[in-house]
């Protein structure tokens, strides 16, 4: 049991104290108890009750409480307050943007208990009279209220991955001569995903003893027919799941035709699109079926019928980046931040998976409250520990970063004199998100400008299907990065993958380098590097453009010349 796993037990607690109307002096209890964890880093699943007491501001209750939660995974407290909770309020707690305080005050005055009803009153406009809910009040919760029922049904690329893998692996297990493939857009790696689809070289009646024995998945009779099974996944994630039979023979045709959007189906080089030249005949293979069609081979990811489609005719599709592409690691948190992990945990563990080099960002003093930022000391004491681990290190070498918030007005929260002693600076913001399209592009231009941005931290701010993205003038931005020489990052959290990938392209014809960052709080981060390989891969970036891609010498070369 993680530190971050407890402090998100004990904030979920909270939060449901808040949406109960719990007694203010309880509610500040787990609020202050949080904040406090969040600056130690020792294991609290170590201590026991006295030790735990032993931390200044942690009660006889609440050591109580924590030792409850790493005993059994959950707290007796949150569990009650859940069973009185309704299912649609719990679901509106999942996004962020109407706190637990004021769904109390709606579900109390106004009997909101689900999405459907929070959206009548909404439209009724009865909460125009409401103390509290002014013009802005009422348009950002509508707001809120469409990015939930936009996001029904949709989980997460990492989520939707790992449910897909566990049917496969039960069909393999029982069908190992079988083929099987992911297909539609969790083979073509979007971000947000609305329906498991895997393709099979299986006749139904074969596929759906097997499916059956999957207790969490529920098969839809009424949708399923003889050539494809449609059901849900009844797990923790409700989803849609596909299952497509084909015949053996014709697995490579199905295979393009359920990968491929229409848009890219319907690419043409003469007469002949390549749907039609997919039921010419039988394949071998989908580079066969590409090349006699006359077209050159997509990747999967990029089968959206965009960028690709003119260079898949004149064969100048570029070699997309691959995960063992990467160099290096760059954006990270350690102990000093918000991170889990010591500096020479995190370095092991890069050293460990091949890597060349570690930047690390931790958060800077603008975050001191919520992310335990750090100050011009804890600055200085953290470089000089840098310096040590590269002599012990060497030739594995940690990059001194910081990850600086972008103020109000576009500056960072360091003056120039700390923010020279960085190798590097990513950018990003944090604070004050409810901003419109101008203000939010000209605070990040601002930033951008400033010189010693070498990097811009994940662009929109969004946490998918959680919290909706700042809205910001796309091509403003990139313009800006290119003209001041600013690296794009994708932000490879699964939660985040930001820059969004339909404008990665834009980016690339500026000759815009981006950089593949985990922004890891914990060494397991360093895994989500691959969810933004499948991103940059979407965008057809190249190992050539991907800045961590490049090589020690090439990296510190480029930090150096830049801060000159």
């Amino acid at each position: 049991m993680s530190n971050k796993k407890i402090l998100k037990i004990l904030n979920l607690i909270r939060k449901h104290l808040e949406l109960h109307g719990e007694n203010d002096f309880k509610i500040r209890t787990y609020q202050n108890t949080i904040q406090r964890l969040e600056r130690l880093h020792e294991p609290l699943e170590e201590k026991d009750e006295s030790s735990l007491q032993d931390i200044e501001g942690i009660g006889k209750s609440m050591a109580a409480t924590i030792r409850e939660i790493v005993v059994s995974g959950s707290s007796l407290t949150l569990q009650q307050l859940e069973s009185e909770t309704p299912d649609g309020i719990k679901e509106i707690m999942r996004f962020r943007g109407i706190g637990p305080k004021r769904l109390h005050q709606l579900w109390e005055e106004f009997n909101v208990t689900d999405k459907a009803s929070l959206k009548e009153l909404l439209e009724s406009g009865q909460l125009a009279s409401v103390k509290g809910f002014g013009p802005k009040t009422i348009e950002s919760t509508a707001k809120v209220v469409d990015f939930i029922f936009e996001s029904e049904g949709k989980i997460l690329y990492a989520d939707a991955e790992k449910i897909g893998n566990l049917i496969i692996n039960k069909l393999v297990e029982q069908l190992p001569e079988a083929r099987f493939s992911f297909v539609g857009k969790l083979r073509r790696k979007w971000e947000v995903i609305d329906n498991i689809e895997i393709l099979a070289d299986q006749p139904i009646p074969k596929l759906v003893p097997v499916l059956e024995k999957i207790s969490w998945l529920k098969m839809d009779k009424k949708k399923s027919g003889p050539f494809s099974w449609k059901g849900r996944s009844a797990q923790e994630l409700d989803i849609e799941v596909t299952v497509y039979s084909s015949p053996v023979d014709k697995f490579y045709n199905n295979l393009i035709l359920k990968t491929g959007s229409p848009e890219h189906l319907n690419t043409t080089l003469s007469e002949k699109s390549l749907k039609e030249s997919v039921n010419q005949q039988n394949w071998p293979d989908e580079q066969a079926c590409y090349e006699a069609a006359g077209l050159s081979y997509c990747e999967p990811e990029i089968r959206e019928g965009d960028w690709e489609v003119a260079m898949t005719v004149e064969h100048k599709l570029p070699e997309i980046v691959e995960l063992k592409d990467l160099k290096g690691v760059i954006h990270n948190h350690s102990v000093y931040s918000d991170g889990q992990n010591t500096l020479r945990e995190m370095a092991y563990a890069c050293i460990a998976m091949g890597y060349d080099y570690l930047g690390i960002s931790d958060h800077s003093k603008a975050a001191s409250f919520y992310a335990n930022g750090m100050f011009e000391e804890t600055v200085a004491k953290q470089q000089s520990e840098i310096d040590q681990l590269n002599k012990e290190l060497d030739p594995f070498k940690i990059f001194k970063g910081i990850e600086a918030d972008i103020l109000a007005d576009g500056a960072l929260d360091y003056d120039e004199k700390t923010l020279s002693t960085f190798d590097f600076v990513v950018a990003s913001i944090h604070s004050g998100l409810n901003m419109d399209k101008q203000r939010a592009t000209e605070r990040l231009i601002t930033a951008i400008a400033n010189p010693y941005t070498t990097m811009l931290g994940h662009m929109t701010g969004r946490l998918l299907l959680e919290r909706q993205a700042y809205p910001v003038d796309h091509e403003a931005v990139i313009n800006a990065c290119g003209e001041f020489g600013v690296i794009i990052e994708i932000n490879a959290h699964p939660s985040r993958l930001d820059i969004d990938w339909r404008w990665i392209r834009k980016a690339l014809d500026k000759g815009i380098i981006l950089s593949i960052n985990p922004d890891a709080h914990e060494i397991a981060g360093f895994d989500d590097m691959r969810y933004g390989v499948h991103i940059g891969r979407k965008g057809g970036l190249t190992k050539e453009q991907t800045f961590n891609a490049w090589s020690l010498d090439k990296v510190e070369s480029y930090f150096s010349e830049r801060r000159k």
